[in-house]
């Protein structure tokens, strides 16, 4: 039994081998042609930007013109106009520990594209 089936495969094998080969030719049904592909994209960017700068001590700071800046100024010093009567000015700022600037920004960016492209060919 075991001869039949080994014979039987082979006689399949060479039979398969002694087949001729068939092929068909082809040939295209056109003679030219175009090709048109359009694409068209969005792009959207969202950010926001939220900044915060914190002092951790105290900070003093005073400016003037005509006015006597004693050696050690201070909140209570004693400030007095160089020459009274003529123009001066005085800006004293004190800052305290905590939030000394907050920045908040938010903006979108939409960039939108088209592209079109045109294949021709032909036989």
């Amino acid at each position: 039994m075991r001869g039949t089936l080994i014979a039987g495969f082979l006689f399949g094998i060479l039979h398969g081998l002694c087949q001729p080969v068939q092929s068909a030719s082809v040939v295209p049904n056109f003679t030219r042609g175009t090709v048109t592909s359009e694409t068209t994209s969005r792009t959207e960017i969202t950010e926001i930007i939220h900044q915060i700068e914190y002092t951790t001590g105290s900070s003093y700071t005073v400016t003037g013109t005509n006015i006597n800046i004693p050696m050690n100024p201070g909140p209570s010093a004693n400030y007095t106009q160089i020459d009274p009567g003529a123009p001066f000015q005085f800006s004293e700022t004190i800052l305290g520990p905590g939030i000394a600037t907050e920045t908040h920004i938010e903006r979108t960016t939409i960039t939108d594209s088209f592209s079109t492209s045109i294949s021709v060919f032909t036989q």
